[in-house]
This record gives structure tokens, C-alpha cells and sequence, in this order.
């Protein structure tokens, strides 16, 4: 998946902001409305009825860039406008501890204004990251637009659209391998990561070292899962099944 640039991470941002200042002013005044009468009834003292306030506002504050990532796929609010999400570095979604751990390190990256840590890393990392990312081991990526055919955009335009029509794309081989989910949930984000960094490194390997590699990694995935490499599939073919269907076994999980 695209990674997302520093346009629509500003963009999500800034919604975000929006909703969070909204939301900070409802607080704002539901105070100013309730912890008088908290005071009154419940002889509740000055200074606590100050440190609840404070205490939503943290909850506002961090809960809600957290919250939103780790159970909405990814995305906050402003996310969702600018069609960007995070994921874990090795392609499934990201869990409630990484998403509170890169929004804890939000605060380092703000620094000392306007996201100047955060930008500065952004920069100079590879993979977009700022520091949170880089604790975490997330990516912030653009999500896949699927385009809808426009209406009567299926039947042909002219006598000769037919002859000029585009052919079928072939898949690639390893879409048509099927392997069991059961098997593929015994293995873990770290085997993703090790299919990941061989796929990375593959074109630069001479072709024995390439082939020896590729299996030692097929043999050790089967050997912890159970899986089997299909008749008249290639070893390379099978890890890149095992990496694609093991991604979308997290996404749907």
C-alpha cells in the first residue's frame, strides 16, 4: 500500500483537531454547568473538581487519536476524510498497545510547536515515519480506491471499441493458491516480517542463494504451521500466498 505524505497526514490532522476543539469546548461548558453542582451536593473540594476536569481533558487528549486507531481499523475521524489509515509495519492492523504507544510519543513530536519533531522525521525517514511510527512499528498508508464503473461504461462505445478493448490482466500466480486458514493463523507477525525482508532483498541475491534462502524460509514456515507447498507451485510462489493471505487473515480478524 502507497504511503501516506505529509498533504493528507495534515489534512487528517487537522479535522481531527476540529472534532477534538469541539469537543474540548462541549466539555468546557458542561463543566462550567456541572462541578458547581458537584461542589454543592457532594461537598466535592475545588481542587478535585479541578483535577476531574483536567482529568478528561488528558482522556480527550490521548484517548482519542488511540481509541480511534486501534478499534477503527486504523482510522480516526479525520483519517477517514483524508483516506489514509495506520498499520503495522508488517502490513496487519495495529492492536490497542501500538496504537497508545505512538500517541503517547504524539507529545515528543509536537515539539516545540506545530509538529516540527514530528515533520523533521517524517522527512528523513524512509518510510514516513515520525517517531511514534518508529516506536510503535506502524506506517501511516493510503487506503486502495476501487473505482466504480460509470453508468452504461460496460457496453461498447462503437462498432470497432472491441478490437481496441483492453485484455483481461493475467493474476499473478500466487492469487491462485489456496492454502487453510487454521494453518495460517499459527504463524505469527514476526514470520510476515522475515517474508518481507526476503521479498525486499530477493533481486539482489545471486539465484542459488536466492533458491537456498527461499527454501529454508518455506520449510521452517511449514515445519511451525502445518502448511504444505500445493503440487506445481513454485517455493517463491507459495511464500508470497503465505504473505498475501496471512495479511488479509489480520484484516479480517
Amino acid at each position: 500500500m502507497p504511503l501516506a505524505g505529509i498533504g493528507s497526514r495534515f489534512i487528517a490532522l487537522l479535522v481531527d483537531s476540529l472534532i477534538e476543539g469541539a469537543a474540548g469546548i462541549v466539555l468546557l461548558v458542561a463543566a462550567a454547568i456541572l462541578l458547581p453542582a458537584l461542589r454543592h451536593f457532594w461537598r466535592l473540594s475545588a481542587n478535585w473538581a479541578l483535577g476531574l476536569f483536567f482529568l478528561f481533558i488528558f482522556l480527550l487528549q490521548w484517548g482519542y487519536f488511540a481509541l480511534f486507531e486501534a478499534f477503527g481499523n486504523g482510522r480516526t475521524p479525520g483519517k477517514r476524510v483524508a483516506r489514509i489509515r495506520v498499520i503495522h509495519q508488517s502490513g496487519r492492523g495495529i492492536n490497542f498497545f501500538e496504537s497508545l504507544t505512538r500517541n503517547l510519543i504524539r507529545f515528543v513530536d509536537y515539539l516545540p510547536s506545530f509538529y516540527a519533531v514530528g515533520l523533521v522525521t517524517i522527512f528523513l525517514s524512509r518510510r514516513n515515519q515520525r517517531l511514534g511510527d518508529m516506536a510503535a512499528g506502524t506506517l501511516v498508508v493510503r487506503d486502495r480506491e476501487i473505482e466504480a464503473p460509470t453508468w452504461n461504461e460496460s457496453r461498447t462505445r462503437t462498432i470497432t471499441a472491441v478490437a481496441f478493448s483492453d485484455q483481461p490482466a493475467i493474476s499473478a500466480p500466487h492469487l491462485r493458491v489456496v492454502l487453510p486458514a487454521p494453518e495460517l493463523a499459527k504463524l505469527a507477525p514476526a514470520d510476515l516480517e522475515v517474508l518481507e525482508g526476503f521479498f525486499d532483498r530477493r533481486l539482489d541475491m545471486d539465484l542459488a542463494t536466492r533458491a537456498s534462502l527461499a527454501e529454508r524460509i518455506a520449510a521452517a514456515l511449514c515445519a511451525k504451521s502445518g502448511l504444505t507447498i500445493p503440487a506445481e507451485t513454485s517455493v517463491e510462489t507459495f511464500l508470497e500466498a503465505v504473505a498475501y493471505q496471512f495479511r488479509e487473515l489480520g484484516r479480517t480478524h
